[in-house]
């Protein structure tokens, strides 16, 4: 199909439906500039004195916070990085009655910031922290505005909600999602390479019609989808009309 063909057959497919969810990885947020895990440019490949998949586990936080506190601040938070089309789209979707929900894996806050209301942060957010000791909860500014470990006011570490390595997915926000995507008649994938689970499982609850992915590089399942789109998110949603 050319592209033309491409993009209005997904128009067709949104036109025709009635109950959208859209699920996103790490490729919706690098055309806001914030980077993916696995990419040549990715988090996974920077130079660091521990292996970021390391850094990034429970373990390595409990063991050693100086150290993960100091990667999380330079990795992890991108406070320039502004919603990019994607998130403006779908929040479009939603205000139209089209989008039900949006299901991330990302820890940004983006979509929020671009008006969607319905949003399920699977791995979390970095604009949510908790005290690990009173549970008390704080906002970005209690992280980036100390060189150390922030702790609370009754001295317990105070924790991003994001979830790391060897850490459970919230019970709630996974079962909002589930259903979302279990009742929803159209499903739209886009900027993961579906590698990483339990997220990339959430896919087998869609008994819908129309499955579509849009990534700039082939996967593994693409064979799964009604609808393979391979170019990049901002192109094929920009297009998108309402």
């Amino acid at each position: 199909m050319t592209e033309t063909d491409i993009t209005e057959k997904l128009n067709r497919m949104i036109a025709d439906s009635s109950s959208i969810v859209f699920f996103g990885g790490a490729g919706v947020s690098t055309e806001s500039g914030i980077p993916d895990f696995r990419s040549a440019d990715g988090i996974y490949m920077m130079n660091y004195k521990y292996p970021p998949e390391e850094i990034i586990s429970r373990s390595f936080f409990d063991a050693h916070p100086e150290e993960f506190f100091e990667f999380y601040r330079k990795y992890f938070y991108y406070p320039d990085a502004k919603p990019n089309i994607t998130h403006t789209k779908l929040a479009e979707l939603e205000k139209a009655g089209k989008l039900t929900a949006v299901v991330t894996q990302n820890i940004d806050g983006l979509h929020t910031q671009a008006g969607s209301k319905t949003v399920y942060e699977l791995h979390g957010s970095v604009l949510r922290n908790r005290c690990m000791r009173c549970g008390k909860s704080y906002g970005i500014e209690a992280i980036i505005n100390t060189d150390n470990v922030p702790l609370c006011s009754c001295g317990g570490i105070i924790k991003p909600d994001v979830v790391l390595y060897e850490e459970p997915l919230d019970d709630a926000t996974v079962e909002g999602a589930v259903s979302a995507i279990a009742s929803a008649d159209m499903l739209i994938v886009a900027g993961t390479s579906l590698r990483v689970y339990p997220a990339a499982g959430f896919i087998r609850y869609f008994h819908g019609k129309n499955l579509v992915l849009i990534n700039r590089e082939k996967t593994e399942m693409d064979s799964m989808f009604a609808l393979v789109i391979n170019d990049s998110l901002g192109n094929v949603m920009s297009k998108i009309t309402i």
